[in-house]
């Protein structure tokens, strides 16, 4: 009984801190004011913006609404689904005509897709994530913040010593750059399969909505602060070990993010998501995560939530299908991550 009670107070303990770091999570998400600082001063993130901006809306969503107002509108009076201004003594006759005419809408407006929009969305795709890179890099110059921010790992406090060594994670020899491109690798795998993860949790019945609520939220705002992580230089290892061990600070973090798009149709969210996209990048960019975490630490005494496997499924996959291939320099490389996480734990 005494054992259940502890339990319970453990529970409530927890319960408590990660209701306050998700508070403090989307309370900076919240924080649009700081783009300001960023129209200010680098005149090319406004103009990028607005550029993205008449892109995505223009483009998707006008054409979204010409779609449903006036294509579908005129097929349906070119192509009529009845005839209710004729009497037919055998209206059976009519029948296949109407199935034709159906299928020809049918056809017709999935071919507007396919010749319109999807090209239109894979092209604001890439030309929007090319734009998103000098957003975020002008961002981070902007206030100044030319170092990585040091993120401090999930159970002690890093010495000087490791944060200077933070700041040098990318080695420039030969061996070094292999082991930068093994990790853009594996971070693309990585990213794929919890995207794939995020979509095939939607059909989950009954809690599927709710899963995938939680994990895009996830997935959004780590796609918002990896920007300035790639810029600060932070590997890929503590980015995922601070990112899974803070895991209600950025569960709060991406709920406005998706809470904008959540209700909407895929094309239309896309649209949505594109515009309001640079301001969480600028947002993420601006923001402490750490210093807001340590002191939330600190009011806890030190005593964590703990960590969280978010990615543990798309790690698995990601290694499977890595191990089809020769890999002795990913293999060294994994190696030395496991020896750096050893001689972490043991400090």
């Amino acid at each position: 009984m005494e054992s259940n009670e502890t339990l319970m107070v453990v529970l409530r303990r927890k319960l408590k801190q990660a209701s306050l770091l998700w508070l403090e999570g989307f309370k900076e998400a919240c924080c649009l004011h700081r783009v300001i600082i960023y129209y200010l001063k680098p005149k090319s993130v406004s103009i990028e913006h607005i550029l993205i901006f008449w892109i995505n809306y223009i483009c998707i969503i006008c054409s979204i609404f010409i779609l449903k107002s006036l294509i579908i509108p005129t097929l349906q009076w070119i192509l009529p689904d009845h005839f209710p201004a004729i009497n037919v003594e055998e209206p059976c006759s009519f029948g296949g005509i109407l199935k034709l005419y159906s299928f020809l809408r049918v056809g017709l407006i999935q071919l507007f897709y396919v010749l319109w929009f999807y090209p239109l969305y894979i092209f604001s795709f890439i030309l929007s994530n090319i734009w998103y890179i000098d957003i975020a890099k002008y961002g981070f110059f902007a206030i100044g913040k030319h170092g990585p921010a040091v993120t401090k790992p999930s159970n002690k406090k890093e010495s000087p010593t490791s944060q200077s060594s933070t700041r040098m994670d990318r080695p420039t020899d030969l061996g070094g750059v292999m082991i930068v491109i093994a990790e853009q690798v594996y971070s693309v795998l990585l990213l794929s399969f919890f995207f794939l993860e995020v979509y095939v949790t939607g059909y989950v019945p009954y809690i599927g909505k709710a899963i995938n609520f939680l994990l895009l939220s996830w997935m959004y705002a780590y796609y918002c602060f990896e920007y300035k992580w790639n810029l600060s230089g932070l590997s890929l290892d503590k980015r995922l070990d601070f990112f899974e061990t803070n895991w209600a600070f950025f569960l709060g973090f991406g709920n406005p993010c998706v809470l904008a798009i959540f209700l909407f149709s895929p094309l239309v969210s896309f649209g949505v998501m594109a515009i309001l996209f640079p301001l969480f990048v600028l947002t993420a960019t601006g923001s402490d995560a750490d210093k807001v975490i340590d002191s939330q630490r600190r009011k806890w005494r030190g005593a964590g939530l703990g960590k969280l496997p978010i990615f543990c499924v798309a790690d698995y996959l990601s290694m499977r299908v890595l191990s089809f291939f020769p890999t002795e320099r990913w293999e060294q490389m994994q190696d030395e991550r496991r020896e750096q996480m050893q001689d972490e734990k043991a400090l």
